[in-house]
């Protein structure tokens, strides 16, 4: 097989990365709600795309099962803060139906590979079943939380700001393993998700009681 099409991919996946990770300083900087953070909000939903997208056929050129199911978990929360910061009704539509599928088949698929690692001794083991865990729990809840109806108002930011955040460590995450080794690796790999995950609450919880529509 040639090698000129996985390096194609390979470098739209980093131009893709590289594209998310300074649109994602761009909206954290600029209002809430402004045109500069929509701005940088669209770029940065661009970038996780071009991510997304290049990172499919690598995994299956590469057969990398952890890369594939990552990459689904990875998309489904920029994804869904996406539509929760559009879909201004609240009210879902098939598009997120089936996002969350996703995200609880993706999240499943970690748990079922990291039990496989955990017993042939690879240490990602401790990645998969973390972010299996937060894959499952936050498409349950989002499912959850649209059976009891539309998320409007506060509820509606509030999942937006969960959800892209939970986006942006994993946007973190990627650029934090390609540049820095750790022993054992799955250091690397949680270490975003163990520093910003309280600060994701703290948010969304002043978020949820500060009055926002």
């Amino acid at each position: 097989m040639s090698t000129v099409l996985p390096q194609v991919l390979l470098l739209v996946h980093i131009i893709g990365g590289s594209v998310a990770l300074l649109c994602a300083g761009g909206a954290l900087v600029t209002k809430k709600g402004g045109p500069g953070h929509r701005f940088f909000g669209k770029g940065y939903v661009a970038g996780m795309t071009a991510v997304f997208l290049s990172a499919l056929p690598l995994a299956a050129f590469q057969a990398n099962l952890f890369l594939l199911l990552i990459a689904f978990f990875s998309f489904y929360l920029v994804f869904s803060g996406f539509r929760f910061a559009r879909n201004k009704t609240g009210a879902p539509e098939g598009q997120d139906w089936i996002a969350v599928g996703f995200a609880v088949l993706s999240g499943v698929g970690m748990w079922g590979l990291g039990y496989f690692f955990f017993m042939t001794g690879n240490d990602q083991w401790v990645t998969l079943i973390v972010f299996g865990t937060l894959g499952s729990l936050l498409g349950i809840s989002d499912g959850t939380a649209w059976i009891k109806g539309a998320l409007t108002g506060r509820k509606r930011i509030a999942r937006h700001l969960t959800n892209m955040l939970a986006g942006t460590i994993s946007t973190v995450t990627a650029a934090l393993v390609v540049n820095v080794t750790t022993n054992p690796p799955w250091i690397a790999w949680i270490a975003p998700t163990i520093v910003i995950t309280p600060f994701i609450i703290y948010w969304s919880r002043r978020t949820l009681s500060a009055g926002y529509n």
